[in-house]
């Protein structure tokens, strides 16, 4: 099995980035989406986020509050310290269940962990290649106010909490470059599609 880490900032492209790998057959395993289910009603993820932040980031149905919990951690860093000190092991724990089961599944699986804050939670995960997406600050503000409505200090302030392109460069493998048109960006995942397939099927032949 061969693990690839996928990264990249808010609105960097990286959710396009993974579709392509899955279209040509990579596992995906997406630590947004695990974010989502551990913290969803009745689980202790979601006990222990009330228990810290208080019941008015919960929605009237008892659900999660995003758009309340987001005011508060991505304006506070030390809040959002502690949101992630609940949400981290969790959605690991899952992340490590998943993996193995790809594994599991097919010895010569391709696994594609699609995760944002790769760099800012510096957990040990082994990961065989790191890619990162990139694309420049204000091409991404453009792209939250275009297709998320996200207003424009919301936008900044959330860029402004994740790592910086430096910061992700230095651990990056492979860049895929998306600020240019759609095709040359998958045309740099079909590239990077072909080399990940050829050394995941060279490992499960050892």
């Amino acid at each position: 099995m061969f693990i690839v880490g996928l990264t990249g900032g808010i609105a960097s492209g990286k959710s396009t980035v993974a579709r392509r790998l899955v279209d040509h057959g990579a596992v995906h395993v997406d630590a947004d989406a695990l974010s989502r289910e551990v913290v969803e009603p009745s689980t202790p993820g979601l006990a222990a986020v009330t228990a810290e932040f208080g019941a008015e980031v919960l929605a009237d149905d008892g659900s999660l509050d995003r758009a309340a919990l987001g005011a508060i951690v991505f304006a506070d860093p030390d809040a959002r310290g502690r949101l992630e000190a609940i949400i981290h092991p969790r959605v690991h724990t899952r992340t490590a269940e998943l993996i193995a089961a790809a594994e599991k599944a097919d010895p010569a699986a391709v696994v594609v962990y699609d995760v944002p804050l790769l760099v800012e939670a510096r957990r040990e995960l082994r990961f065989d290649l790191i890619v990162v997406c990139e694309a420049p600050a204000d091409e991404r503000i453009d792209r939250l106010l275009t297709h998320r409505g996200m207003p424009r200090t919301e936008a900044e302030r959330r860029i402004s909490a994740q790592a910086s392109d430096e910061e992700r460069r230095a651990v990056a493998d492979v860049v895929i470059d998306t600020s240019g048109s759609l095709q040359h960006t998958l045309d740099q995942v079909d590239e990077l599609w072909t080399d990940l397939s050829a050394r995941a099927k060279d490992r499960a032949r050892v």
